[in-house]
């Protein structure tokens, strides 16, 4: 019986011995994970900064002081009272975007860096917003905000913080000022609607008058135009009339000149003679007639000794 257990035993020592040995290994090698550095002390003081990847410490001696993450981080920043420049109190609410540069410094700087980058924007954000007053702060959240970035940015540098961006969310008044907010904007939706509504009146007054007074110059113009058609339609009647007279007188003077035309004009001369001296017939019960008015070739003479003379003239 003592010789199984002492075989037992020496069997169990070298087991243990090597299981002791693996964990003490296996507590040795640290695998930190992306975006993360560990911080590692010796013997209580600070020995080193342990990045992503595969580490070793020495077991029992080193130990893992803390763990903090490298990504950015959001913080809610909680509702807080403020007073503005003009002496009004607001309720303000934010979210605080940051992160950690200095693993070091955020874990042996400040207690509770978060608590404490936290506690620094309410206080910062109180500080810018009673530097502004309460129009401004609606109006000029972006610089607020920037304001409020930079002044954390310069108190939290020594914990190894870097504030990325601050939002605030809720910028709450009271309820009196609410609704003389509410009556101001309302007031002003009325003056824009007075204006735009008297903007129109204007514009449509205007284009009455300009579309008054283009039908006029256009009616001037077309009567202008008229005008100037029907003067030049009486010119070119008269000239067609002239020219049509001239060419009658030119033909009739042709013809004229002829033999024939000479006979046609006695001939013409004495049938208007005899219808004149039956038209003075017709008109009065006394004749008075010429000596051998009775002759037709006489008045026919009598004609055509005036006809010769004109051509006669004519031809001189």
């Amino acid at each position: 019986m003592n010789n199984l257990l002492d075989i037992i035993f020496s069997n169990i020592v070298p087991i243990v011995t090597l299981i002791l040995i693996i964990a003490i290994l296996k507590s040795g090698i640290k695998f930190v994970p992306q975006n993360q550095a560990w911080l590692v002390e010796r013997f209580g003081k600070f020995h080193s900064t342990k990045l992503a990847g595969i580490n070793f410490i020495i077991p029992f001696i080193d130990r893992i002081a803390a763990e903090r993450s490298l990504k950015e981080q959001a913080q809610d920043v909680p509702s807080q009272s403020a007073i503005t420049k003009d002496n009004i109190s607001l309720v303000v609410d934010g979210v605080l975007y940051f992160r950690v540069l200095d693993p070091y410094k955020a874990t042996y700087g400040v207690d509770d860096y978060v608590f404490a980058v936290t506690q620094l924007a309410q206080t910062t954000m109180r500080s810018e917003l009673g530097k502004m007053e309460l129009d401004k702060t609606f109006e000029e959240r972006d610089l607020l905000n920037t304001n409020i970035v930079a002044a954390i940015n310069i108190a939290s540098e020594p914990w190894g913080i870097q504030v990325l961006r601050y939002e605030i969310k809720d910028i709450v008044p009271p309820s009196s000022i609410m609704e003389s907010m509410e009556a101001q904007m309302k007031a002003e939706r009325v003056k824009r609607a007075q204006i735009l509504e008297s903007e129109g009146d204007r514009q449509a007054a205007i284009n009455v008058a300009e579309g008054q007074k283009q039908a006029q110059v256009l009616a001037a113009e077309a009567d202008k135009a008229e005008q100037i058609l029907k003067a030049e339609g009486e010119a070119q009647a008269i000239l067609a009339v002239a020219d049509a007279q001239a060419k009658a007188l030119k033909t009739v003077g042709d013809a004229a000149n002829t033999e024939e035309g000479q006979k046609a004009i006695q001939l013409d001369l004495a049938t208007k003679a005899i219808e004149a001296k039956h038209a003075i017939a017709k008109e009065s019960s006394v004749v008075l007639l010429p000596d051998s008015a009775t002759d037709a070739s006489a008045l026919v003479a009598q004609g055509m000794s005036i006809i010769n003379s004109l051509n006669q003239h004519n031809k001189g």
